[in-house]
């Protein structure tokens, strides 16, 4: 049992998602980090005596997921549910919600409940403990253009989710159900006002994160859905905090470099008696660290600072004046995972004319040793400009 926690036994939950099974980093192949973590989340739910789990969306990285993603999420479901707890799972933006809800209504008499369907979202998963029944309801991600069923209302991000959560409440109320949690995949912001919520919802952002705007509004203000014991969120990839009781439990690997500096994890939450919330973050295991290294070329290569990157997942800009040659290969000796390569030269800004400004009145030998210029920062030697020449006049001849 987690040291922060009492020793009374209260509803015990764990919350997680964005697992994004299927998922690549710069086509570095993330299986094995992927499954190190569903083992990690297997072994926390045994281990914590967890009554749920709850998964809010994302679970596969795109609609139609890969054969090995799809046997993957299997295992993980089976195992989760062998630990005694029941999984509740909800589809996100990501996910085909009619595929990864296929059989849902057979799958849920195993303790596997799967809320693809946003005709379902008023029908709670009931958990029971000593103090009565927690109800969960599930949110899949809801699309504006799409609505809700029998609903004619404005097809924003706000207006959907908001007629979803009001028939939420009205079903809480109609079963007298104090003990409530909501699962929802959306994007979800604080402020306490449009300019507030937009720059917080700006902050929350990564760039591994699908764009759900629409009309340029995609995000929700935090106090459409207060009023649960937990509100366990998925699609923001960052663990965050919005409010004690409203959580988003992020993505459990980083997806993308905006993401180096997350600290990746679920939330392991109490919901006591009286419906209030105690939460506790579990840390997800590291597979590799990503890093993003900036400098010259040679100094990468040699100075002792950067022997700690050895094994990390690297995003690198070179600042060189001249362009080095096989940079790529180079660094990959010393830095095995390597994945990008940029090279913006320290001191040298861009040209901002348009690109027909910049050729015009320029025959095409000028234009192309520019552009050698432009990609290696020195212009052509004097063997390169005898080779274009020829180029040309050979593409001439062959043209006549």
């Amino acid at each position: 049992m987690s040291a922060g926690f009492a020793m009374v036994r209260a509803m015990r939950l764990l919350h997680t998602s964005d697992w994004h099974l299927g998922r690549s980093l710069h086509k570095a192949d993330l299986r094995e980090a992927q499954e190190r973590f569903l083992d990690h989340l297997v072994d926390t739910a045994r281990e914590e005596r967890v009554d749920a789990v709850l998964v809010a969306g994302d679970i596969y990285d795109r609609a139609i997921p890969p054969v090995d993603a799809v046997a993957m999420c299997e295992q993980a479901l089976a195992r989760l549910r062998d630990t005694g707890a029941r999984v509740i799972v909800i589809s996100g933006n990501h996910d085909s919600a009619r595929r990864l809800g296929f059989s849902s209504a057979l799958i849920d008499a195993s303790g596997v409940h799967l809320r693809t369907s946003p005709g379902r979202l008023s029908d709670p998963v009931v958990l029971e403990d000593d103090d009565g029944p927690v109800s969960v309801y599930g949110v899949p991600y809801l699309e504006p253009a799409v609505g809700l069923p029998g609903w004619e209302g404005e097809r924003r991000h706000e207006a959907v989710l908001g007629e979803a959560v009001a028939r939420i409440r009205a079903d809480a109320t109609a079963r007298g159900a104090t003990r409530t949690v909501l699962m929802a995949h959306a994007w979800v912001a604080g402020g306490a006002d449009d300019k507030e919520r937009k720059e917080t919802a700006e902050r929350q952002a990564s760039a591994s994160e699908r764009d759900i705007s629409v009309g340029g509004i995609g995000y929700v203000p935090m106090s459409l859905v207060g009023g649960f014991s937990y509100v366990a969120l998925g699609h923001i990839h960052g663990q965050q905090t919005l409010a004690e009781n409203i959580r988003y439990s992020g993505s459990p690997l980083p997806y993308s470099f905006s993401e180096a500096s997350h600290r990746k994890g679920s939330w392991l939450v109490e919901i006591g008696a009286d419906g209030k919330t105690r939460t506790e973050r579990v840390p997800a295991p590291v597979y590799r660290k990503l890093s993003v290294l900036r400098g010259h070329l040679e100094d990468l290569l040699t100075s002792p600072a950067y022997a700690r990157h050895h094994d990390d997942f690297l995003a690198v800009t070179l600042t060189d004046t001249a362009r080095p040659e096989a940079a790529m290969d180079r660094l990959r000796n010393r830095f095995p995972h390597i994945l990008t390569l940029e090279f913006k030269p320290a001191g040298v800004t861009g040209d901002t004319r348009s690109y027909g400004e910049r050729v015009k009145g320029r025959d095409d030998l000028t234009v192309a040793a520019e552009f050698v210029k432009h990609v290696r920062n020195a212009p052509p030697s004097k063997a390169e400009h005898q080779l274009l020449t020829a180029a040309f006049e050979s593409v001439r001849e062959g043209a006549c």
